[in-house]
């Protein structure tokens, strides 16, 4: 084998080595972005407004802004419900409720709701903000804010 050929063999091996890597690395990226999607699950609800209205609704989370400036908002688009219980702020997961009803604040402020868990716990808390419920419906995108609601149950 002569020098000619063996620096071009090294360099054969070594761009063969970097593809390899890259392959790596990118197929790790999309594992990784693959788990994080997995750990956003989808929540559906049956949601009852003030009038009696059901809606059926996928895709449902918590949606509140929080003013950062006279002219700024941080969106939070939350799969749990921030309530208030004394000076502490519970954050109670989706997952793990049954049912919400919503007792509108006669002043405008945040409501107070009931939350029923799925092992048959109850609690009646004021939501720590005042925030609305979106999702998707068979008809677009619904937003309900929360003083405006009844009842939402999980499916």
């Amino acid at each position: 084998m002569n020098v000619k050929q063996q620096g071009f063999d090294q360099r054969l091996l070594l761009t063969l080595l970097g593809l390899l890597v890259a392959s790596a690395w990118l197929s790790g990226g999309t594992v990784w972005a693959q788990a994080q999607g997995k750990a956003e699950k989808s929540f559906s609800a049956v949601v009852t407004d003030a009038q009696g209205i059901e809606s059926e609704v996928k895709n449902i989370i918590f949606y509140w802004e929080e003013k950062v400036s006279e002219t700024a908002f941080v969106p939070h688009e939350l799969r749990e419900v921030p309530v208030k219980k004394g000076a502490a702020t519970i954050k109670v997961k989706f997952e793990s409720i049954k049912q919400i009803d919503v007792k509108p604040s006669p002043d405008g402020g945040p409501p107070t709701v009931s939350i029923s868990l799925t092992n048959g716990k109850t609690g009646e808390f004021v939501l720590a903000m005042n925030g609305s419920f979106k999702g998707s419906s068979d008809f677009g995108d619904v937003e309900f804010p929360a003083n405006g609601l009844k009842k939402i149950v999980f499916k």
